[in-house]
């Protein structure tokens, strides 16, 4: 399978078609904010030394998603939920689609928004999504 990338207003409209937002970021950048009733599966952890690869991504969506879930992936600027798409779709997830630009827009090396991201476009965004939180995605 290849993986499709599109933008915000796609990602906005597959949600409206049945498609689940699934946010790759951290557990503190999700509860900041993040597009309304997206789950959050970190891909990553932040630490004392930097991002650190969870490696239970793959097991975690599993036991939340069967592998033909409708999923949209997301992050803050687009990196870290291209990854995780890949990681995905190699593990047989067969729906999977990679939001380009992330939450808070794709940027060059000076810091200027280069794709801008689902909360500058103006689309809906919550702090809380009831049973969409990683803890409680975890206790499962």
């Amino acid at each position: 399978m290849t993986l499709k990338r599109i933008s915000p207003e796609e990602a906005s409209q597959l949600l409206a078609d049945g498609y689940t937002y699934l946010d790759v970021r951290t557990e503190a950048e999700w509860a900041a904010g993040h597009p309304k009733g997206a789950y959050n599966i970190p891909v990553s952890f932040a630490g004392a030394g930097g991002m650190t690869p969870n490696a239970a991504f793959v097991s975690e969506v599993e036991k939340v998603f069967p592998k033909d879930a409708k999923l949209v992936l997301g992050c803050k600027a687009g990196g870290r939920s291209l990854k995780a798409a890949n990681m995905l779709i190699a593990a047989g997830f067969s729906n999977v689609v990679d939001q380009r630009a992330g939450y808070e827009g794709a940027r060059d090396s000076f810091g200027k928004i280069t794709d801008v991201g689902w909360v500058e476009k103006g689309l809906p965004t919550e702090k809380e999504t009831a049973g969409a939180s990683y803890a409680e995605l975890k206790s499962r």
